[in-house]
């Protein structure tokens, strides 16, 4: 065995014996590993993928202890559920799929909106289960607030498909906190996915304190603000990242001061700068579950590698002071479209 397998086993060995690496998604939802592997990244969202080694980093994931693996039924136009379901095939009882739906898709590529309704809601979960190759979805979202569709009819829908043994919990994404109340009111609703980051602090005002109040947990992607905090930037086709306000323009070349500035406190105790990032998620948010996006096994091994790197209050304080990002993470329209991001 060579010496870099023999320090994973440990690390992996102490991981297995930390009970904090479990984690309920909120009062009513399953117990999930400590992080989460998103799997958007492996269907072309930041340019060219690679089918065989997007699977094994599913497989690696499970094999050092992942449960919870995020897709939708959007990502690659079904692509990424098709992979997903390759991937654990003959290990299913091994994960918690948690699902995202309702964005509409153009055979160029190009987006439609959202589309909530009841009788779209059990379209979409038909399509996935047979994508997905399983009789049952984990957790089922919708991936954003359709204007046009009361919540309370979508999370009737779910529920449905709960009483039917479709779907085990429901979830939602990117909602405020006054939505989450009114879907609580239909249904227990056990995680909130939301963008948070060092770059993306907004949960922390108001969302945060009411799910806790609810009893609701959140998957927490982005913790990377998307490569931003780790230095890389898009450049292959089909990256979606350049039309990001972080990532062009007079704010990149702020945020790159912020950057370096990371790296450097990475570097100073001996962490990446995916690590650090994802430590300090971990530390400001202990009750809820980051969620890595992850497309190769490196990657996915990097990013595990903070749970045994947990991060003091002092450091924490003190890489809140030496950094501070500019732009929103969204173009305005885009931004505009978020309930989450309503006061």
């Amino acid at each position: 065995m060579a010496m870099h397998d023999i320090s994973w086993a440990s690390t992996k060995r102490e991981m297995h014996m930390d009970t904090t690496n479990a984690v309920k998604l909120g009062s009513t939802g399953p117990e999930v590993f400590r992080l989460g592997l998103g799997c958007m990244g492996m269907s072309g969202m930041y340019g060219a993928s690679d089918d065989a080694e997007s699977v094994r980093t599913i497989h690696a994931a499970m094999e050092r202890g992942v449960t919870l693996l995020d897709t939708g039924d959007f990502y690659g136009m079904g692509h990424n559920e098709l992979l997903v379901g390759r991937a654990i095939a003959g290990r299913r009882e091994r994960v918690q799929l948690s699902v995202k739906f309702g964005a509409m898709r153009a055979p160029d590529g190009g987006w439609g909106g959202v589309d909530l309704r009841p009788a779209a809601v059990k379209n979409f979960a038909a399509y996935s289960l047979k994508r997905l190759g399983v009789d049952v979805i984990d957790i089922y979202r919708p991936a954003r607030l359709d204007p046009n569709v009361p919540i309370e009819d979508t999370i009737g829908a779910i529920a449905d498909l709960v009483k039917a043994g479709y779907v085990r919990h429901i979830a939602l994404s990117e909602v405020s906190a006054e939505t989450v109340r009114r879907a609580q009111r239909i249904h227990p609703i056990v995680d909130v996915q939301l963008e948070y980051s060092l770059a993306s602090r907004g949960p922390e005002t108001r969302l945060f304190p009411a799910l806790r109040e609810l009893g609701v947990g959140a998957t927490l992607y982005g913790v990377l603000s998307r490569g931003l905090l780790t230095g890389s930037k898009p450049s292959a086709s089909g990256d979606f990242r350049a039309w990001l306000p972080r990532f062009s323009g007079a704010h990149r070349e702020t945020n790159e001061a912020s950057v370096q500035a990371l790296h450097r406190f990475a570097r100073e105790r001996d962490l990446s700068p995916a690590q650090l990032a994802i430590a300090w998620v971990l530390a400001r948010q202990p009750g809820f579950v980051p969620v890595i996006g992850a497309r190769r096994v490196a990657q996915l091994e990097d990013a595990l590698t903070a749970l045994a790197r947990p991060l003091s209050q002092e450091d924490v304080t003190a890489l809140e002071s030496q950094v501070a990002f500019s732009g929103e993470r969204y173009g305005a329209e885009q931004m505009n479209m978020l309930d989450s991001e309503r006061p």
